[in-house]
């Protein structure tokens, strides 16, 4: 059997080893039994070199670990019936949608009749958001590396596992569809940061559609700026504007002045892209006056708390006698956005 070279091209994109993948996996099978995985540098071996499709629980680690299917993995499945061709984008999206729910319950044990149903309540959530702070955390100190992606999606795995087999209120399961959300959108950055975009828009597609499921709009809110991000990245400012004007017109930034703040931030950044001299100041000038009226004790996510406290970086807000350095040079100099940043 000639060697699954979509498996290996994924792993190269991720810079993981057999062993970072079989440790990845075993994470990941972990968030789906509670049992530790027993995968390792051979298994991954075998996966490449001998297994044409995977056992279940293996199958199931691989796309949380790559969030895609199986098929997209280079495999093949044990059927008879040929698997029907589809618009390889179409997919994805189902994928994101449906794929950590439904392939979640499918390799659970069903729950019998006479079987005590675990109650999930808001201490479970407060486990998981203890471990999404240490994401958080992990990633300022170590950004983009490809462990935090893999962590945070298996956690994220956790989340969607306890609305799968506990039974739980409305909001409790709200809050997990956003907990869930929210590590995926932490998977996102790490790929952006490790400049892997294709596994980031991945992650993006994901993340969205659990946000949506949850009605969470502070986390609604940072995939939608991070997206911003990952265009502006790509060199594509049309979209990134697109993205993060998605992020701004949120009714949370006109209830809460920090994240209208990040918002204007961010749109800044791509305005930079495009070199608009004019309108990053003038975005700048509206994050700072939102920065200025938002309550320094008022209860906020810890991703936005920590991104205007993030150590060893730019202060924020900027000094007030670096706020308009620019002024006169710029009622002087009118400027002109490039091309690039034009609408389409």
């Amino acid at each position: 059997m000639e060697a699954n070279q979509v498996l290996l091209d994924r792993m190269r994109e991720l810079d993981l080893t057999q062993d970072e993948l079989a440790e990845a996996c075993n994470d990941a099978i972990e968030s789906l039994t509670g049992t530790r995985g027993a995968m390792s540098a051979r298994t991954v071996y075998n996966l490449i070199y001998r297994t044409r499709w995977p056992r279940t629980k293996q199958r199931m680690a691989l796309e949380i670990v790559f969030g895609m299917p199986a098929v997209e993995l280079g495999f093949t499945p044990r059927t008879n019936t040929p698997v029907e061709s589809e618009d390889p984008d179409v997919h994805r999206r189902a994928f994101g949608t449906l794929t950590a729910s439904l392939a979640i319950d499918a390799a659970l044990p069903a729950t019998t009749a006479g079987a005590t149903v675990h109650r999930v309540g808001a201490s479970d959530v407060t486990r998981l958001h203890r471990k999404f702070a240490e994401i958080v955390a992990k990633d300022h100190r170590q950004g983009g590396r490809a462990s935090i992606e893999h962590q945070a999606l298996a956690l994220a795995g956790e989340a969607l596992g306890l609305v799968q087999t506990g039974s739980s209120s409305q909001r409790v399961k709200s809050m997990l569809f956003a907990t869930a959300a929210s590590f995926t959108s932490s998977a996102m950055w790490a790929a952006i940061d490790g400049r892997r975009f294709d596994a980031a828009q991945r992650h993006f597609d994901r993340a969205t559609a659990l946000a949506g499921m949850s009605g969470d709009q502070a986390i609604q809110f940072r995939i939608w700026s991070h997206a911003g991000s990952m265009y502006r990245h790509l060199g594509r400012p049309v979209d990134a504007l697109a993205a993060n004007d998605a992020a701004r017109h949120l009714r949370i930034t006109r209830t809460d002045p920090m994240f209208a703040a990040l918002g204007h931030a961010r749109q800044a950044a791509i305005h930079g892209v495009c070199r608009d001299t004019r309108a990053i100041e003038r975005c700048m000038d509206l994050a700072i006056d939102a920065y200025d009226r938002a309550e320094p004790e008022a209860p906020h996510p810890v991703w936005l708390t920590a991104f205007f406290t993030r150590p060893n970086s730019t202060p924020w807000p900027p000094p007030p006698t670096s706020r308009h350095t620019t002024t006169r040079r710029r009622k002087a100099t009118p400027t002109r956005a490039s091309p690039s940043c034009a609408p389409r």
